[in-house]
């Protein structure tokens, strides 16, 4: 099934930011072309679209253009082992597609400014669900585990807590899956028949194991201790540990041993650990410089969630709309500051004078004015998911001034 970005609806409330930021850093750096190679934005497109890898791919090339460059294998002749490599999406009531595999690719290529929301992909279906009600929809996804159920902190939530599309500004962070994600190849090696979800369960099994508040994910040799340690822990358990209720190490894919057999100096793990500075950065790094550019927005201290009718003033504090669905209008006071992400909002926002105004992933149906910001306006930029103003914009006298995205209808 072909599909854009904007079609698809997540099934997990939470993604790995850094394996996100590895990707985006990647693909805006020109190291891949440097040491001869395509940009490995296109290798990932062709294998997620089922075929293989990018043959070439020109100066203007772009993942949104798929005839602006090239696969190995062409469409039409796919084999097995290249469909393999695809996503799955389940049809449900109404046609609406769930994406059950991918949310962290499919992510990437929505964030890449050479892709975007309407960035084209094949997908697989695993089940055509479209019949049933939306009661008997979700029981099944749950007895499939086509869903996954569990937020950043491992704590149970609802359906009605899914994000409804794609993108940086719709997902948590779960450190763990991060962390998860940097131990492939090392600790784990993903199973031809993988579960689904299997990754998060993995992440679960590690909580109890690793406490990732004691060390410093900002800094590379904290963080690539902290590896080190999951995946040596995930090598030594016994392959029939259950790491999850039905699934055993083994069966998770638990590499017999540590970084296959090589000293920490060689193998996958001495690659993760090369500096930004290296012809060919590990995926650390690349995800730490990445990180580093991405503007932090200030700690909330009020946070609305789900449906929110009315006017909203934000008088003093930092109001964070976090995929709220907000209607009214919205008005931010001097010196109080204003952070949304991925929420959905209908009616006027106005600031002036705020100390901060951030919005990443949002929908707008309504006029945006800010004017004299304090500290900092982000509308875009590494890390923010693109708007979508439907409406003026009005941006006057901000000490960083994003240009608002193009108008989507």
């Amino acid at each position: 099934m072909d599909v854009t970005l904007d079609q698809l609806h997540p099934t997990q409330p939470a993604i790995g930011f850094d394996q996100i930021y590895y990707k985006l850093g990647r693909y805006s750096s020109p190291k891949d072309e440097q040491a001869g190679d395509l940009n490995k934005r296109f290798d990932d497109w062709c294998e997620t679209n089922g075929q293989e890898e990018a043959a070439s791919a020109g100066p203007g090339a772009r993942i949104s253009d798929p005839s602006s460059f090239t696969c190995t294998v062409a469409v039409g002749d796919e084999t097995p082992d290249t469909l393999a490599q695809m996503k799955t999406v389940v049809v449900g009531p109404g046609g609406a597609l769930y994406l059950t595999d991918g949310h962290h690719t499919l992510t990437s290529f929505l964030e890449t400014p050479d892709g975007g929301p309407k960035t084209h992909i094949r997908l697989l279906v695993t089940g055509n669900l479209s019949t049933l009600s939306t009661a008997a929809f979700w029981k099944t996804m749950q007895d499939n585990k086509w869903v996954w159920l569990r937020d950043e902190k491992n704590d149970p939530i609802t359906v009605d807590q899914l994000p409804t599309r794609l993108g940086l500004a719709s997902f948590h962070d779960d450190p763990y899956r991060s962390l998860v994600y940097l131990t492939r190849d090392i600790g784990y090696q993903a199973p031809a028949e993988a579960a689904e979800y299997l990754e998060f369960s993995w992440g679960t099994w590690l909580r109890g194991r690793l406490d990732l508040a004691s060390y410093d994910l900002r800094d590379p040799a904290s963080y690539l201790s902290a590896v080190r340690t999951a995946s040596e822990a995930m090598s030594a358990t016994p392959g029939d540990t259950e790491i999850t209720p039905g699934l055993t190490a083994d069966q998770a894919g638990r590499m017999a041993e540590w970084n296959d057999g090589k000293k920490p100096t060689g193998g996958e793990f001495a690659k993760l650990g090369l500096p930004i500075s290296d012809k060919k950065p590990g995926k650390l790094a690349f995800a730490l410089d990445y990180r580093a550019k991405v503007a932090v927005p200030p700690a909330c201290t009020k946070t609305l969630t789900g449906v929110y009718t009315g006017p909203l003033v934000v008088a003093s504090g930092v109001t964070c709309l976090d995929r709220t669905r907000l209607t009214g209008p919205v008005v931010v006071r001097a010196g109080a500051s204003l952070v949304s992400r991925g929420a959905d909002i209908t009616g006027p926002v106005q600031a002036v004078g705020a100390r901060t105004v951030s919005l990443c992933g949002t929908r707008l149906t309504g006029p945006l004015s800010v004017v004299n910001t304090k500290d900092r306006l982000t509308l875009s930029g590494p890390g923010c998911t693109a708007n979508a103003l439907n409406g003026p914009v009005q941006l006057v006298g901000n000490p960083v001034e994003a240009p608002a995205p193009t108008l989507l209808p």
